[in-house]
This record gives structure tokens, C-alpha cells and sequence, in this order.
């Protein structure tokens, strides 16, 4: 309809002529109209015939009813094809490596190398008996940093770090920390300091406690034939991130915060300076320390000239760049946006931004934001202050990594799965002249394009009068079938975890898994996320288990009145603290018909009592009294449950113990409620093993089905046991 309106002479009647009528109006108008003009109508047209075929195949499609169609994206192409990405960086070559967490190899991750020549494979750098991955914080991230020919990485079996070359193809990692008997120490976000030839990074010690482990910086040295213990340059925090030097080896960056905090609450940046023997003998507190501002500085990074730039989020509310005047002791906005320029440190080794230089010799600012659910990717000119956009396809981007006239960009979209992107730039960098994918998370999903259902934003109202919330809708999609003129289809609503995370609208096979067979899938960003600023992140805060449920809630209401969904086959999932809303939000709303909750907490009480240190008071910004931790906890509230429920859980989690999902599985089972319970041993907080998720995704699927869906699933899966209702 929208299309007929910019071309009024043509009218709703217009698409009942002739193509070749249209072809003729159109050389008119090629006489007489601008390259533009020209452009909207051959636009205009090729939708019109784009349109007329889909009704053509539409005719021929196979009526059957919503979740029990066939689909080529199966559970095993869902847990085999998708890699998880953990890090890019570039070597003094430009050449670029990456670290790949593979799910058909129990979620190992490796270094990998690009291809020396195109068309070639790409190199594994870690040998099979290693592992690239840290637990420091239990989320990890900046396991491994490079620096000429040489890596450090921190392995996963002893937590160890080794070094090790990265050009020669056989060359063994060699240990560079102690051996405390067990993966005690964890190392993360570490840098190479010329200067004193160490390696500066963040340390866990969890030889004491491992609930309450001690963090420090320290630096380890790469001169000595001998290990020697670790020197700690900066403690007595409780938490440190992004340890950064400067050119000189003079001056260290870092972030530190402290309990109750989170880092996105409060945290402060600060500067060291190095004496002679390699100690930071003199502080100062750059951003964060002002009792009249709150503020969460994050992502310290110093200029080849030794300006050192970061991001923070004071005043407004949202994180923007800034820069450190030192003669001054002050800071300095770059460039103001109602934008978040970086996102919450859940991970180590984030780097939302890369300081360049230009063929004129000055510094310019490679940087992404996110706003109204989209990226952004542009060039900073701090001195003019100026933004200009680069035109890439992602919609989605993380990290950036900068190479030799290029940036490689961490991003996704729609129709790309998680990549990596080398994006060539013209000598002004501020055009792109080339767009490459190096790697991609599912090289093999392209085969799958008719399939793909592309996300809607959706913007819909909460139950707080005149506020909005926001979700990523999926209708049902698959280009063979179609459903009855008066179905309307089942709906999975996701809740993300975090709670301070964000879900993007990118390209995810488990999602598409479920709308190629006939699923509605809604994809909720409520109250409390990031990637809409400070007030709307919160929102949570005292009321989780309230705002979030009502969000969904409202998400979910919202999708049945404006007719997308069957309001009788309504499901809600989630992991975590996504988990911990799937199950609040089955306990005390009567929205939903039945649940999946994959490691999800369902004691409040027992998570602040047992889970890591990093989130060991995070809860109590989000709760609040005793009261509270009673009142929403799902498992006090057994009596209200009242539809079927399926729990998945890995029992090596320090995060979320299996301890939440057994109590609230036994509870569910004596109440006399379906009920379902899936350990998987050898798995922590997510699942990474390719059998585990590709179980646990069926498991949801036949679930459902079998309680709620009215409907046989298309695909051969055998249902586990449902306890009260085989």
C-alpha cells in the first residue's frame, strides 16, 4: 500500500497493468525524470514483480498447521554450523587471527590464523591438546593477546598462560605463569609492555576462596628462563579490567570498581604512573571519583601520541567518548549522541572503538554506536568533532580491530550470521571502498536464505502509562508451506539473560529453527537492557522479577491484539537470568501455557548465597529487602505454577548451581505439574557441546508440541519422560 502512495498517478488500480504498459510509462518517465526519480521506479517495479510471484508461489504452497512444517535448518545444522567467536586481533603484518569456539569439538576454542593466499584454508595456531579460553569472572574474555610474532593466551584446562609463536606452524606453547596445582589463577585482558619486556593483565587468585577470589594486576615477567611469581602493580579493589599502557611504557590505564557495584553502575578509571623499577608509585583518578556524578567509564585506550581516550556515560546517561586532558586533570567529550558507543563489561577484551592514522599524519577514531536496535559504524574526528558514517551491510557490530588501511569488524545482520568483515578504506578513511567476510559463525547458513524469517523492531507499550519497551519479532517462515486463512501461529518468547544484556536483530539459526516450522518467535528487550541508555538499563533496579515479567507480558499481549498469534499457544524460554523470568513469569502471571528455563535461577536466596564473586551482590541492586528475595523467588511460590515446564541444566555451573533447577523440578514433580529435567555433565554457565544443544533445542520443540502446540512436529525426536504426564 506504502508503495502506491509515493506514486499517486499510478493508483491501487496500477497493479493490474500490463508489465509491458509499465516498461512503456516508464521510458516516459526516463525522458523526464532525474537519475533518482528513475531509480524509485525501477525500485517500484521490480517490488511490484516481486510481489506478483510470491503470490504465484503462495498458491502453490502446502497448507499445513503452524509448527509441524519441514525444515532443512535442523537441530544438527543449528548445534554443528554455528562457531562462537572470542576475540579478533592483528598481528605487526596486518595479518588477522581470531579465536573460534567450536561446538563439534565439546566448544574448544583455537587461534586461528587467516589463509596466506585466497582460497586457502585458514591455520590453526593452538595445538589439540590446548585451549583458548579463560574463566576469569566466570564469563572470561581477552584470553590471548598478540604482539609481533608472538602470543599469550591463557588455557583453559590449567588456566595457565603460555606463549607461543605465531609463525611457526609446529612451535609448542610454553608456560610463562605458575603451576598452583589446578586452574586456581585465571588471567585475562592482558597487554605486552615493551618497556620492562612483561606481560601486564588481570589475575584471579582463587587459591583461598573460590567464591570470594582476590583480583589484582600484576605484571609477569618475559625475560627470565624461570617462572617467577606474578608482580601485582595495582590492588585492593575488588575488580579490574582493561589494564592498557601507554607508547612509552610510562603510564598504565585501568578500570576498577568495587561491591555493591556492577561496572555499567559505578566504576573509575585511573591512571598510574611507572618508576624506574617497574612500579606504579603515583595515581590518579580520571573519571568516576566525583561523588556528584555517576558515571561507568569503561574501554581506556591511549593514542601513538599518548593521549589516552575512553568511554563513559555521565551526564547523559549514555556511553560516549571522551578524552583525558592531563595537564588539566579533566576530561573532555568528543562527540555527544543519545547513543551507547560501548556495551556492559560482562566479558574482558571488549574494544568497541580503535584509534587509526590518517595518510595527513592525525588520529582519527574508528568507532560504532548502537541505536534504536541498530549499529552504526563510523570515523571520529576528535578535533572537529565530527562523525561520519561508513556504509557497510552489518546492522550489528562488537569489536573492532584495526589493520593496515582496513578495520575488521566483529557484526551481523538480518541475513549474517555473527562475521568477521575487512573493510577497506579509501586514503581520507572516510569511505569504504571494499567489504570482505573473512569469517563467518555459519559459513554454511547462505543455503537457507528462503527460509530466513526477518526480525521486526517493535516498539509496544509496558504497564507503566506512556513508557514503551522493545522486542524483535520473527513471523513464522518457510517458502514450501503455509498455514490455514484462519491459524494463527504458536508463539516462543525469549527473555534474554544478563539481565543486563541486550538481544540484537541479527541472524540466529536457533531462532530461524523455530520459524521455518511454523513457530512466531518474539525476541524481548524489556526494562533493564542495554543499548537504550542508563535510565532505561534502570529500570530493573529493585524491581527484577516485576519490570521484566511485566514486559514480556506486555510483548506477548501486545503480538495476540494485533493478531500475529495464537493467544491459546503462547511459550516463553530463556537462560539464566532469562531463565529466572521464563519461571517468575509462569509462577505469577497466567500469560503463558508452558515453559522452558534453561539454567535459570529459581532461588534467589541460594544465588546470592553460592554464585561467583562478580555477581555476588549484583542481585541486591536488583531485589531489594528480604521480603523481596522471598517473594519473587519462584520456588516459594510452587502453589501458583500452573502449566507444564522443562529445565535444562549444566551441572559443572559455578554461576547458576544445578542445585536451582533440581529444587524447583522436585517442587513442580510433588505439585503433580508436567515437568521435565535435563543435566548435562561437563557443562558450565551455556551450553558449548554440539549434542547438548542440538538436545536440548529438540527437547524444547517436542515439548511444547506435545503439551500446548495441537500438532506432530515434523522432525523424528524422541520425547524425554514428562513426569505427571507420561
Amino acid at each position: 500500500m506504502a508503495l502506491f502512495t509515493r506514486f499517486p498517478a499510478w493508483s491501487s488500480s496500477s497493479s493490474h497493468i500490463p508489465i509491458s504498459k509499465l516498461t512503456h510509462i516508464g521510458n516516459s518517465i526516463i525522458n523526464l525524470s532525474t537519475r533518482k526519480q528513475l531509480y524509485q521506479y525501477r525500485h517500484s517495479l521490480k517490488r511490484m514483480t516481486s510481489t506478483a510471484s510470491a503470490e504465484a508461489a503462495k498458491a502453490e504452497k502446502i497448507t499445513a498447521l503452524f509448527g509441524s512444517w519441514k525444515s532443512p535448518i535442523t537441530a544438527d545444522v543449528v548445534s554443528g554450523g554455528e562457531k562462537r567467536l572470542d576475540g579478533t586481533a592483528v598481528d605487526g603484518h596486518g595479518r588477522l587471527f581470531w579465536v573460534e569456539s567450536r561446538p563439534t569439538e565439546s566448544g574448544r576454542a583455537v587461534l586461528v590464523k587467516e589463509p596466506e593466499k585466497p582460497g586457502d584454508e585458514p591455520t590453526d595456531i593452538t595445538p589439540k591438546e590446548f585451549a583458548v579460553r579463560t574463566v576469569a569472572q566466570e564469563y572470561g574474555g581477552g584470553a590471548f593477546t598478540i604482539s609481533g610474532e608472538t602470543v599469550i593466551f591463557s588455557n583453559y584446562k590449567d588456566q595457565r598462560l603460555y606463549k607461543q609463536s605465531i609463525i611457526s606452524g609446529d612451535s609448542l606453547p610454553v608456560p610463562i605463569s605458575p603451576d598452583y596445582g589446578g586452574p586456581l589463577v585465571c588471567y585475562a585482558d592482558g597487554v605486552f609492555d615493551s618497556r620492562f619486556n612483561r606481560y601486564v593483565t588481570v589475575r584471579e587468585d582463587r587459591c583461598e576462596s573460590s567464591l570470594n577470589p582476590t583480583t589484582t594486576i600484576v605484571a609477569i615477567s618475559l625475560s627470565q628462563n624461570d617462572i617467577q611469581e606474578p608482580k601485582v602493580l595495582v590492588g585492593g579493589n575488588d575488580f579490574y579490567a582493561f589494564p592498557r599502557m601507554d607508547p612509552k611504557g610510562e603510564r598504565m590505564a585501568w578500570i576498577e570498581w568495587g561491591h555493591p557495584n556492577m561496572p555499567w553502575d559505578k566504576s573509575e578509571l585511573w591512571v598510574g604512573y611507572i618508576s624506574e623499577n617497574g612500579d606504579v608509585y603515583k595515581r590518579i583518578c580520571v573519571a568516576g571519583c566525583d561523588p556528584t556524578l555517576v558515571e561507568s567509564p569503561t574501554e581506556p585506550k591511549w593514542s601513538s601520541k599518548g593521549e589516552l581516550f575512553f568511554i563513559t556515560d555521565r551526564k547523559s546517561g549514555f556511553w560516549n567518548l571522551y578524552k583525558w586532558i592531563e595537564s588539566e586533570n579533566r576530561v573532555l567529550a568528543i562527540y555527544s549522541l543519545d547513543a551507547e558507543f560501548a556495551r556492559p563489561l560482562w566479558v574482558f577484551g571488549m574494544n568497541s572503538y580503535e584509534i587509526i592514522q590518517c595518510h595527513e599524519g592525525k588520529n582519527v577514531i574508528a568507532c560504532s554506536y548502537r541505536q534504536n536496535g541498530r549499529s552504526h559504524l563510523g570515523i571520529l574526528d576528535d578535533v572537529q568533532s565530527s562523525l561520519t558514517l561508513l556504509d557497510i551491510p552489518f546492522t550489528d557490530i562488537t569489536n573492532i580491530s584495526s589493520g593496515i588501511h582496513c578495520l575488521y569488524i566483529e557484526g551481523a545482520s538480518s541475513v549474517h550470521p555473527l562475521s568477521v568483515a575487512k573493510v577497506s578504506l579509501d586514503d581520507h578513511t572516510l569511505k569504504v571502498v571494499d567489504f570482505k567476510i573473512m569469517w563467518s559463525s555459519s559459513p554454511d547458513s547462505s543455503k537457507y536464505t528462503s527460509y530466513f524469517s526477518l526480525p521486526e523492531l517493535i516498539k509496544f507499550p509496558t504497564e507503566v502509562p506512556g513508557q514503551n519497551a522493545y522486542a524483535y519479532f520473527y513471523p513464522p517462515s518457510n517458502p514450501i508451506y503455509q498455514a490455514g486463512q484462519e491459524e494463527k501461529p504458536p508463539l516462543l518468547l525469549k527473555s534474554h539473560g544478563g539481565p543486563t544484556s541486550e538481544t540484537r536483530g541479527i541472524l540466529n539459526l536457533s531462532i530461524q529453527y523455530w520459524t521455518s516450522r511454523g513457530w512466531a518467535f518474539v525476541d524481548v528487550n524489556y526494562g533493564g537492557s542495554t543499548g537504550y541508555g542508563r535510565e532505561y538499563r534502570e529500570r530493573l533496579l529493585g524491581r527484577w522479577g516485576i519490570v521484566d515479567v511485566n514486559d514480556c507480558c506486555s510483548c506477548a499481549k501486545f503480538l495476540v491484539d494485533s493478531g500475529k498469534v495464537d493467544e491459546g499457544r503462547l511459550c516463553i524460554t530463556g537462560g539464566s537470568a532469562g531463565g529466572y523470568t521464563t519461571l517468575a513469569a509462569l509462577a505469577f502471571k497466567d500469560m503463558f501455557k508452558a515453559g522452558a528455563s534453561l539454567y535459570g535461577v529459581a532461588d534467589l536466596s541460594l544465588l546470592r548465597a553460592e554464585t561467583h564473586k562478580f555477581e555476588s551482590h549484583y542481585i541486591d541492586n536488583l531485589v531489594g529487602s528480604e521480603k523481596d528475595y522471598f517473594e519473587r523467588a519462584p520456588i516459594n511460590s510452587v502453589d501458583k505454577f500452573s502449566c507444564p515446564i522443562i529445565l535444562f541444566q549444566g551441572l559443572d555451573d559455578k554461576v547458576v548451581p544445578p542445585e536451582q533447577a533440581r529444587k524447583i523440578y522436585l517442587a513442580l514433580k510433588e505439585k503433580g505439574l508436567p515437568v521435565a529435567l535435563v543435566e548435562y555433565e561437563g557443562e558450565q554457565h551455556g551450553f558449548r557441546k554440539a549434542e547438548n544443544i542440538k538436545f536440548t533445542l529438540e527437547q524444547q520443540m517436542v515439548f511444547f508440541a506435545r503439551l500446548v502446540g495441537h500438532f506432530e512436529v515434523a522432525d523424528e525426536i524422541t520425547p524425554i519422560k514428562i513426569d505427571n504426564f507420561d
